[in-house]
């Protein structure tokens, strides 16, 4: 988990599942999004509660999604991580990302025994700008 060389190739995502994903310009799910989108990415929001933000239809689930994402990226409290790993588990992804302040070591211990790339406790538009130089 978090090693060097897997940060840097998931920041060569084109396609990113960004659960939680508010419509609030003020959350950090937004403005992580807006600018990764911004830098070229497509942003697939999953959140039940809209029915589209930055410009994407919202879905309900990973399962949801019209397209395989190459990455997942994770705006939601640590008791929700088990779930979404189950999911991508499921679904067959093998990146998950989540965010900066956001760990659950169990469930990046399964998704790393179900062969997953694990980023945790990770801003990913900080490790974008900082790779980009």
């Amino acid at each position: 988990m978090n090693e060097p060389q897997v940060i840097a190739e998931m920041l060569t995502a084109k396609t990113i599942a960004v659960v939680g994903l508010s419509d609030d310009p003020m959350k950090a799910s937004h403005y992580v999004s807006a600018y990764m989108q911004a830098a070229g990415k497509r942003i697939l929001p999953v959140n039940p509660s809209i029915e589209s933000v930055l410009g994407e239809r919202s879905y309900a689930s990973l399962a949801d999604l019209p397209v395989r994402p190459d990455l997942v990226n994770v705006f939601r409290l640590p008791r929700a991580i088990p779930g979404i790993v189950d999911e991508m588990i499921a679904m067959g992804f093998d990146a998950l990302w989540t965010q900066a302040g956001i760990v659950n070591a169990e469930a990046a211990a399964k998704a790393e025994a179900h062969g997953m790339r694990v980023v945790m406790d990770h801003c990913l538009m900080v490790e974008h700008r900082a790779h980009a130089r």
